[in-house]
């Protein structure tokens, strides 16, 4: 499986949305460590997504959830390691912490993907969205990896809820620093069903970001930025004072 890695330290891993790859996450987190040391950040192509081949083996959510769980496995070397996930890859974040939660040392969770039945998501309308320069960026990291995607692997996981969803849900209580930010026009993934798994996270803060939809951050990418500075000075405190 390709990966991205940059600079050395604790282990960070980045998990793009369906059908996404390294790239985009990078350019949008990179700049948050520019003057921050003491982390490796690690961005991932999952199977079937940028430079990853497609795996036959993996038929449904479980499996991909299985082989970036082993990537993380392999990656980490027995440290303790942060997640951060992008839409589908928030509930591939969550499906890892729920397996071993002692190993993870924050959780991000960008526009997360919670109910994973489209018919059944509480959605928002995109009446106030305003179109912006940031998004026609992102724009263009999506189309980009569709382009280089395998979409008819990546079709037959989809193609169904039962395959689509994990067998188990990922949700589990975790009482470390934690970063949920969602937008407020997000008509694929809306804000609200977020809202529901909050109380797993005693130590999240949640955000919801006027004028960014589900390809975020846009106009927001400063607050954005601001939030996931935060999120890890909240990691590092933690770290250096286990107690308090």
């Amino acid at each position: 499986m390709y990966y991205e890695s940059f600079g050395a330290g604790r282990p960070f891993f980045f998990l793009p949305s369906w059908g996404g790859d390294a790239g985009e996450g990078r350019d949008v987190h990179e700049p948050v460590f520019a003057e921050r040391a003491g982390w490796r950040r690690i961005y991932v192509d999952p199977p079937g997504t940028g430079k990853s081949p497609a795996v036959p083996s993996i038929t449904d959510q479980d499996g991909m959830l299985d082989a970036l769980a082993a990537l993380v496995d392999d990656l980490s070397g027995g440290e303790l390691f942060a997640l951060a996930g992008t839409s589908a890859g928030g509930l591939h974040a969550r499906g890892i912490l729920r397996r071993d939660p002692d190993r993870v040392l924050g959780l991000l969770l960008r526009a997360p993907g919670i109910v994973v039945d489209r018919a059944r998501r509480t959605l928002p309308t995109d009446v106030h969205l305003a179109p912006s320069s940031d998004r026609e960026r992102q724009h263009q990291y999506y189309d980009a990896a569709e382009a280089a995607a395998d979409l008819a692997f990546l079709g037959h996981i989809r193609r169904d809820v039962t395959t689509y969803a994990l067998r188990e849900d990922p949700a589990a209580r975790f009482e470390r620093p934690t970063l949920i930010v969602t937008g407020r026009q997000d008509t694929t993934a809306g804000y609200a069903d977020a809202w529901a798994i909050l109380e797993d996270y005693p130590r999240a803060t949640f955000a919801v970001l006027d004028q960014e939809d589900h390809l975020l951050p846009g106009p927001g990418l400063a607050t954005y930025r601001a939030l996931v500075s935060d999120w890890l000075a909240r990691i590092e405190h933690s770290i250096e004072h286990p107690d308090a």
